[in-house]
C-alpha cells in the first residue's frame, strides 16, 4: 500500500501485531457492498468507464461468493479485510481495480462497514430478545395465577404471581430492544466520503452512495465521522445493560431451582450433573449467563478506555474496536438464543410455590392498610402491625392465629379476613399491580405487541 515512501518491506513481527483480518474477516459483505455504491458513484463522476463499471461490480460479487462458500485465502500480510478484497479484485481484472480506492480511505471505509455491520447485528439482536421475551410470555401464561412470595433484601415481602414475576423481565427486554431502536437511529448515517480525515478533493455523490446503502443520511463533520466510536460504545452498552438484566434473571432461577427454595425445575437438556456428586443437577446456563455478562461489561470497558485519551482523528488505536464488539455481539446472541430455549422448558412445582406464599407475614402489609381503612395512621398502624408480628415471632404463633384484639382495640374480628391471598391478589387491581385478572390481561397485551 505504501512501497511508494517506505524503502523496507515491514517486519513480519510488525504484520503480525498489526493484522486485523483474523477478525475484522467478517465485514466482508459490508466492504463489498459499500464498495460497489462507491463504484457506481465513481461511475456517474465520470471516474469510472460503465465497463469498468462492470468488471468491478462483477469481480465484488464473485469475491463475496468465494468467500461465502470458504473458498477465498486471506492473507495477514494484506492486514485487514479492505486490502484483502482490493488486492484480490485487482489480481482478478486488473486496471479497473486498482481505480476503486480513489477518494476514499480506509478510514472512512472501515467506519462504514462497522456501522453497516452494526445495523444488521442490531435487527438479529432485536429479532432475538424478541424470542427469549415470548419464552416468558409463554410461562408468565401457564403460570399467571400461581402465588409466589415476592422479595426484598432476599427476604419475603408480599405475596405476588409467578407470571407477574416473569412478566418483568418481558418489561426489561422491551426497554432493551428500544435502547437497540435508538441505537440504530444514530449509527444509520453513512461516514463515506469522509476521506482519511478531510474528504477529498473528488467529490462523489456523498448522499446517492448512502442511499444506496441503506443510510438515512450522510455525516456532516468529516473529523468527527473518522474519529466518531460512539455507535459501537453505545451498542456495547446497550448489549451489557441487556446481560445485566440476564444476569439478574439466572440469579431468580439459580434461586427458584435451589433446595431451600424449590419453586423451579430446569429439564435436563439445560442443566448439568457433578463429576463427583451424583445427586446434583446444576443451572449451569444460568450461572454461564451470570458470568459471561461480565465479558459484556468488560467489552464496553475495554472500548471507552481505549478511545478516551485519543486525539482527532484517526488512530491505530481505534483498530481494537472491534475485538469487544464482535465478542459482545457473539456472546448476547449465545446467551439469548440458550435462555430462550431452557426458559421455553422450565416448569413450576405449583404446590411448592403456594404453600411458601402460603405464610401470613406476606400479609402484614395488608393488616396495615386494614387499619389504615379503618381510621388508623399509617404510622401508627404499621406500629400496631410490628408489635403483632413481634407477639408472633414471641409466642411462635402464625400471624393469622393471633388474638388481635388482645394487641390493640383498632382490630376488629374481621381483621382476620385479611389472610386470604385470593382476596389479597385480587385487590392489587391498580396498574402494574398484581392481581390475577392484571397479569392475565398484561399477558393479552404482550401477544398482540409481540405476536405479529
Amino acid at each position: 500500500m505504501w512501497k511508494g515512501r517506505f524503502e523496507k518491506d515491514t517486519s513480519s513481527l510488525v504484520q503480525q501485531f498489526g493484522e486485523s483480518i483474523s477478525y475484522d474477516w467478517r465485514l466482508f459483505p459490508h466492504d463489498i457492498a459499500g464498495s460497489i455504491a462507491h463504484a457506481r458513484a465513481q461511475k456517474v463522476a465520470g471516474l469510472l468507464t460503465d465497463d469498468e463499471f462492470s468488471q468491478i461490480e462483477k469481480g465484488l460479487r464473485e469475491i463475496k461468493a468465494d468467500i461465502e462458500a470458504g473458498n477465498f485465502e486471506f492473507r495477514t500480510s494484506l492486514e485487514d479485510i479492505h486490502m484483502n478484497i482490493e488486492a484480490e479484485l485487482t489480481r482478478r481484472i486488473g486496471a479497473a481495480g486498482a481505480k476503486l480506492h480513489t477518494a476514499r480511505s480506509r478510514n472512512d471505509q472501515v467506519a462504514t462497514d462497522t456501522r453497516l455491520y452494526c445495523r444488521t447485528q442490531i435487527d438479529e439482536l432485536a429479532c432475538a430478545m424478541a424470542g427469549l421475551q415470548l419464552a416468558l410470555l409463554d410461562r408468565a401464561e401457564k403460570y399467571a395465577a400461581t402465588v409466589i412470595p415476592g422479595y426484598t433484601h432476599l427476604q419475603r415481602g408480599q405475596p405476588v404471581t409467578a407470571g407477574h414475576h416473569l412478566l418483568a423481565y418481558v418489561e426489561m427486554l422491551e426497554r432493551d430492544k428500544s435502547r437497540l431502536v435508538d441505537c440504530r437511529k444514530r449509527l444509520n448515517i453513512s461516514p463515506l466520503g469522509s476521506g482519511a480525515l478531510a474528504g477529498s478533493t473528488i467529490n462523489l455523490d456523498r448522499r446517492a452512495i448512502a442511499a444506496e446503502l441503506g443510510f438515512d443520511g450522510v455525516t456532516t463533520n468529516s473529523m468527527d465521522a473518522i474519529a466518531d466510536r460512539d455507535s459501537i460504545a453505545e451498542l456495547l452498552f446497550v448489549i451489557s445493560l441487556c446481560g445485566v438484566h440476564l444476569s439478574r434473571l439466572s440469579e431468580d432461577l439459580i434461586l427458584w431451582c435451589s433446595a431451600e427454595f424449590g419453586f423451579a425445575s430446569l429439564s435436563d437438556a439445560h442443566t448439568t450433573g457433578s463429576s463427583l456428586m451424583p445427586q446434583k443437577k446444576n443451572p449451569d446456563v444460568c450461572e454461564l449467563t451470570r458470568g459471561k455478562t461480565g465479558r459484556l461489561v468488560g467489552n464496553l470497558m475495554n472500548l471507552l478506555v481505549a478511545v478516551k485519551g485519543l486525539p482527532l482523528t484517526y488512530n491505530r488505536d481505534l483498530q481494537e474496536d472491534k475485538p469487544p464488539l464482535f465478542d459482545s455481539i457473539d456472546t448476547l446472541h449465545l446467551i439469548l438464543a440458550v435462555n430462550t430455549e431452557m426458559i421455553g422448558a422450565m416448569e413450576l412445582r405449583e404446590e411448592t410455590c403456594r404453600a411458601t406464599a402460603a405464610d401470613p407475614m406476606l400479609l402484614a402489609t395488608d393488616l396495615a392498610d386494614y387499619l389504615v381503612k379503618k381510621g388508623v395512621p399509617f404510622r401508627h398502624a404499621h406500629e400496631l402491625v410490628g408489635k403483632a408480628v413481634a407477639e408472633a415471632i414471641r409466642t411462635r404463633t402464625a400471624l393469622d392465629q393471633l388474638d388481635l384484639a388482645a394487641i390493640d382495640d383498632a382490630y376488629g374480628p374481621d381483621a382476620k379476613d385479611v389472610f386470604s391471598l385470593d382476596r389479597a391478589l385480587a385487590s392489587r387491581t391498580n396498574p402494574g399491580a398484581p392481581s390475577v385478572e392484571n397479569v392475565t390481561s398484561e399477558i393479552a397485551r404482550w401477544k398482540a405487541a409481540l405476536v405479529r
